[in-house]
C-alpha cells in the first residue's frame, strides 16, 4: 500500500491574497469552488510537483500563519531564490547547516551561503506568504536511495511538446533515419527528465 503525500493545507486570513500571491510565484490554480456558508476550497500546486496546497474558508481552525517549514525542492537554490525575488517576494538569504546535515529549527546553526561542496539536501532559502506561513526552499540535486523522482508536465501540450522536442533531438541522436536503436527508450527517458529539470 503507497501512502502518497498529496496535500497540504495552508491557514490563511485573506484567501484571496493567498491566491494572488501563489499564483504570482508560478503555483497552478486547480480548484477554487464555494460552498454554502462562506466555506472556499483553493487547490493550487507548485511548478513540477507531485503534492499540492490548499487554502480557503473553513477548512482548517489552525491560526492563519502558523504552518512553518513546508518544504520546496529546487535544483538549484540561488536561481530558485533570485525568481522568487524577481516575482516580488522577500526572501532570506541562502543558507545551509553548521552540522551539514538539515537546518536546526528558528536561525540556530545557520551559515550564510550555500553549502560550502554544495552538497545535496545542504543549502536552503526560506520566504513567508502574507499571512506568514513559512516556506523552506532546498536544493536537491542528486536524490538519495530510495527516494523516488518522476517527470511532471502540467498539461497535454507540455507533454507533447516535450514528445516533438525528444523525437526531433534523437534524429540527431541516431545519426540519420534507418538506424536501429534498441536503447531508444532509455534515451528518451533521460532527454525528457532532463527537459523538466530532474536528474538522470
Amino acid at each position: 500500500m503507497e501512502f502518497k503525500i498529496e496535500v497540504v493545507v495552508i491557514p490563511v486570513s485573506d484567501v484571496d491574497r493567498a491566491k494572488d500571491f501563489y499564483t504570482r510565484i508560478g503555483f497552478r490554480e486547480d480548484v477554487d469552488v464555494s460552498g454554502s456558508g462562506g466555506f472556499r476550497v483553493v487547490h493550487l500546486t507548485p511548478p513540477g510537483s507531485a503534492a499540492s496546497i490548499v487554502i480557503g474558508s473553513g477548512v482548517t481552525d489552525a491560526a492563519p500563519g502558523s504552518e512553518r517549514g513546508v518544504h520546496l525542492i529546487v535544483d538549484n537554490i540561488v536561481a530558485a531564490r533570485a525568481e522568487l525575488a524577481v516575482a516580488g517576494v522577500e526572501v532570506g538569504e541562502v543558507f545551509h547547516d553548521a552540522g551539514g546535515v538539515f537546518h536546526h529549527a528558528g536561525t540556530a546553526g545557520r551559515v550564510a551561503g550555500p553549502h560550502p561542496a554544495r552538497q545535496s539536501y545542504g543549502s536552503f532559502a526560506s520566504f513567508s506568504d502574507p499571512d506568514g506561513n513559512t516556506f523552506v526552499m532546498q536544493e536537491v540535486t542528486t536524490r538519495r536511495p530510495g527516494r523516488v523522482g518522476h517527470v511532471v508536465y502540467r498539461s497535454a501540450g507540455e507533454l507533447e511538446s516535450a514528445l516533438r522536442d525528444a523525437a526531433l533531438a534523437h534524429g540527431a541522436y541516431e545519426g540519420g533515419p534507418g538506424r536501429p536503436d534498441p536503447d531508444w527508450p532509455a534515451w528518451y527517458a533521460a532527454h525528457m527528465a532532463r527537459a523538466a529539470g530532474l536528474g538522470s
